[in-house]
């Protein structure tokens, strides 16, 4: 595969699976380094690239102008550049865009011309709400609510203000539905409480997807250095370049599953559970009240979605 899409809702886990993919290019004698990872791993929404692709200061469109033209962006990056670094990696692109179409219908991402298939990394709502908060610099309230927000966008600021072009999320069960249901790329869904529980499996999969040879050497020795507790000893010790201004806290957090469990109150537990229920289920995840939200009709059956063309 020449592009593959790293796609989460924020806060799911889309850096520390960039960490794992860059370290399976290191020779034994380099050591990671988290603050590498831009230069290898791009942003579908870097405003940058598509300024010099364009030609145009997209400073100066609306956000929807920028949107008609990001599909003929993605198609040409897809189609001239060639894999980052090493055979060992391949040409993986992270995105938070949801995955929507355009009014003519155009998907904004270009389909199957703008890459050839997809990693969805998902994550606990619960889980997500807390780390949400931290990221962006406010209350965990203010967060399950943006995460139910249907209409939700980050970098949604006209101008030059942000590095980065708006991007639609869709809410959390939005964001998830939207590349589960598209029928233009192929799909592997990982969560992330199972990247906890087994990395070197996880690892292993999005290698195999992506149509690259797993090697398990390489791939342990990835899990290892790109570990939670190096992650945040680099961290500790000179910053993290991701980090953005308003973050009211550290980028790597805990990295636990279930940490949520002594974050939220039972409430907020109560209010995530509401409003994306009937996602928690589909992906997997136990709810915690009594309640249950009935799963909407669909033509998957909840469990895992490997290479779904």
């Amino acid at each position: 595969m020449r592009t593959v899409w790293l796609a989460s809702y924020p806060k799911s886990g889309n850096t520390w699976m960039r960490l794992l993919i860059a370290a399976l290019s290191l020779e034994e004698d380099k050591p990671l380094d988290i603050n590498a990872i831009p230069h290898k791993f791009p942003i579908a929404s870097a405003r940058g690239p598509f300024d010099d692709f364009t030609l145009i200061d997209s400073g100066l469109l609306t956000h929807d102008e920028i949107d008609a033209l990001r599909p003929a962006v993605h198609e040409a990056q897809a189609r001239g550049t060639e894999a980052d670094g090493s055979e060992h990696v391949g040409r993986f692109v992270k995105t938070h865009d949801a995955y929507t179409l355009l009014p003519d219908g155009t998907p904004l991402l270009a389909g199957a011309r703008g890459a050839s298939g997809a990693v969805l990394i998902v994550r606990d709502p619960r889980g997500v709400a807390p780390s949400f908060a931290n990221h962006y610099g406010m209350d965990i309230d203010r967060a399950i609510s943006r995460m139910a927000d249907p209409v939700d966008c980050v970098s949604g600021s006209t101008g030059r203000g942000h590095v980065q072009l708006r991007q639609c999320l869709l809410g959390w069960s939005g964001f998830n539905a939207s590349w589960l249901d598209q029928r233009d790329l192929p799909v592997l869904l990982i969560r992330y409480e199972d990247m906890i529980a087994d990395a070197a499996s996880a690892l292993a999969r999005v290698v195999t997807f992506a149509e690259l040879a797993p090697e398990p050497d390489r791939i342990a020795r990835a899990v290892a250095m790109a570990s939670f507790g190096e992650l945040t000893g680099q961290e500790s010790a000179n910053g993290f370049a991701e980090s953005p201004r308003k973050m009211s806290g550290r980028f790597f957090r805990r990295g636990e599953a279930g940490a949520w469990r002594d974050e939220l109150t039972l409430e907020q537990i109560a209010q995530i559970e509401r409003a994306h229920g009937a996602m928690m289920t589909r992906l997997g995840y136990r709810l915690a009240n009594a309640h249950r939200a009935p799963a909407k009709p669909s033509s998957h059956d909840g469990g895992t979605y490997e290479a779904r063309r």
